[in-house]
């Protein structure tokens, strides 16, 4: 799959980057990241979305052009001026859902936090008043939940110091990594973690800073689209086929296609999900597991950190859902526990609480050939290569009225309108 220090005194790869800012400003040019960039920070948004940041610059994903970042966070321009921020990241907090999914900015010795691009009220602050022991001017953090460390965690990186936050009772231990280059930003990316440094990453250990295997990698390769690293081009949406989507409990979305090898919610699901290989028919969510199908087997997943496989799994989908035969999408509705089985023309609603499980109803359906089904608060949406059909509900889903095919866009995911 491809799929990641600020010093204060001038060292000579500053001032070249001091002189192409300005070079920005003059010739009205935006920087390109294909040219080789040391990020000033790197974080996720609310929607999952990679922010990279430098100077005044941000890029929204893995692809497109740099945007000023006053125009999504004018605030840090505003109010602070400096142009350019030191840290940011995502932060991770169920148990605290006025913090859980804010995204926290660091520059000198302020900290900013945004909801929906929004600036809190009481914002910015001194760092020390929320983040009690942790340093100013930072070089980087990112967010590092239960699981991955010890405890729901931020780690904050100054030189080769890191200062683990333990969330919840604001604690900090302080560990030295050597053997980590400095990074001037750090991504968490489908539970790994990468120190960015120049336009390199090296990927390390969360609790030990340990780095196994050949790096650094050119960052190029893997976490943008560049022409000249890799030759990826970005598939046409008219390309685009969804082989299996679902959204989990806490709204994060998950989508398999084979023609989207990197995108905002892409999994890479050798890595995700290691027992299962070459596609998947189906998959489902329910409560707080992940049900793929594939063939005649059907895995399911506990839904933490790492996906793990429940003991005893794969089973046949005799021994599980009670049916045979080839699976073509499967959606399970929000606090429902109903799974809806999509095999041909006929719709097969499973309930998931029986036991054993049986086909409660078979109902046939207008249409044929679907690739992928998701349920969700706003209706449910079928994916017929680069099509969906959205209906409101069950009803009108079962119902024998036509509904008008809507294009898959590049807004949903990452692929070229």
């Amino acid at each position: 799959m491809h799929i990641h220090t600020h010093t204060h005194t001038h060292t000579p790869a500053d001032e070249v980057g001091i002189f192409f800012s300005y070079m920005y400003h003059i010739n009205g040019a935006l920087p390109d990241r294909c040219q080789g960039i040391e990020f000033d920070a790197i974080a996720l948004d609310e929607k999952g979305n990679a922010l990279f940041f430098k100077d005044e610059y941000l890029w929204n994903g893995y692809h497109g052009p740099a945007q000023l970042s006053n125009e999504s966070f004018k605030e840090l321009d505003d109010i602070h001026g400096i142009g350019h921020v030191d840290a940011a990241f995502r932060m991770h907090n169920i148990d605290n859902p006025d913090d859980h999914d804010h995204i926290y900015f660091f520059l000198d010795d302020k900290v900013f936090s945004y909801y929906n691009q929004s600036l809190e009220d009481g914002y910015p602050k001194d760092i020390q008043q929320d983040f009690p022991q942790v340093p100013s001017h930072l070089d980087a953090a990112v967010e590092c939940p239960k699981g991955e460390c010890v405890t729901d965690s931020v780690l904050f990186f100054k030189g080769h110091d890191v200062h683990v936050y333990d969330i919840a009772t604001k604690t900090v231990k302080v560990k030295t990594w050597p053997n980590l280059p400095v990074c001037t930003s750090v991504l968490r990316w489908l539970e790994h973690y990468y120190c960015f440094h120049g336009h390199n990453f090296t990927r390390f250990h969360p609790i030990t800073g340990e780095v196994n295997g050949p790096y650094p990698k050119d960052a190029r390769h893997y976490f943008m689209r560049c022409a000249d690293f890799g030759g990826y081009q970005t598939p046409k949406c008219s390309d685009v086929k969804i082989d299996a989507i679902t959204s989990d409990d806490a709204g994060k979305t998950y989508f398999f296609a084979a023609s989207l090898s990197f995108t905002k919610h892409f999994l890479n699901i050798t890595r995700g999900w290691k027992e299962v290989t070459n596609g998947v028919d189906a998959v489902f969510s329910y409560t707080g597991k992940l049900y793929m199908i594939k063939d005649d087997q059907v895995y399911i997943y506990k839904g933490d950190a790492h996906y793990s496989l429940i003991e005893g799994y794969p089973k046949t989908l005799r021994e599980e859902l009670g049916i045979e035969g080839h699976v073509d999408a499967a959606f399970v509705c929000p606090s429902e526990h109903t799974v809806h089985v999509i095999q041909g023309q006929n719709i097969r609603n499973i309930d998931l609480i029986a036991t054993p499980r049986v086909v409660t109803q078979d109902v046939p359906l207008m249409l044929s050939g679907i690739d992928a089904a998701m349920c969700g608060s706003d209706g449910i949406k079928m994916y017929k290569g680069s099509q969906f059909y959205h209906y409101e509900n069950m009803v009108t889903l079962t119902s024998r009225i036509a509904q008008m095919p809507q294009n898959i866009t590049g807004s949903m995911f990452g692929c070229r309108d």
